[in-house]
């Protein structure tokens, strides 16, 4: 078979693959055709038909689902590697604190390295959060405090702490200097599995 065909090929596979994956994907968030159409400003039988393969997704379609379920274009339509290795996070500043993308498992465990920049003050309480999901957190540099319910640790370079994020909690920087963390969380509980040697 010739490169074209080839080519062509792949891309019919991956266009008739893109309704399935995107209906698997919305299913592993639990979020439903009705919130993804207030998401996105696509009425529910559009994104609906998508799912089902009546209607071949466009690109005018598939951008604003990338953004709704914050994935890259590649990673919602499932398309083949291309061979490079490389990745290009792209970091995202919300209220001073940079957060870098270091993985793209819609369902599974995600890894993020978190920059926190020195406070103007730290304040006695936090302010604690709650959701479900199971966090692995690992101080790459600085001082971090980690409020746990009604628990407080100091924790500094080379330290990690895991908890179920049911539980209040909250981190906050108290070194002289940017807090670098790295994170691993994983949605409906899920722990990540780390092996040591004994």
């Amino acid at each position: 078979m010739t490169d074209d065909g080839t080519l062509t090929d792949d891309l019919d596979a991956v266009l008739s693959g893109v309704g399935p994956r995107l209906r698997a994907i919305r299913k592993q968030r639990r979020v439903t055709l009705a919130r993804v159409a207030e998401l996105t400003g696509m009425s529910v039988s559009t994104l609906s038909r998508i799912e089902s393969g009546r209607r071949r997704a466009t690109l005018e379609v598939l951008l604003p689902l990338a953004r709704a379920y914050r994935m890259p274009l590649d990673g919602l339509v499932g398309a083949p590697a291309t061979g490079d290795p490389r990745i290009h996070p792209r970091p995202v500043t919300r209220q001073g604190v940079v957060w870098v993308p270091l993985s793209r498992d819609p369902g599974g465990i995600n890894a993020y390295k978190q920059v926190l920049p020195v406070p103007a003050t730290v304040p006695d309480v936090l302010d604690q959060q709650v959701h479900e999901g199971y966090e692995w957190i690992y101080v790459l540099g600085g001082r971090m405090r980690l409020a746990l319910g009604d628990q407080d640790f100091e924790m500094g370079a080379g330290e990690a702490a895991e908890f179920d994020t049911r539980t209040p909690h909250a981190v906050a920087n108290i070194g002289e200097g940017p807090l670098e963390l790295l994170i691993l969380f994983g949605q409906h509980g899920k722990r990540a599995h780390l092996r040591t040697a004994d």
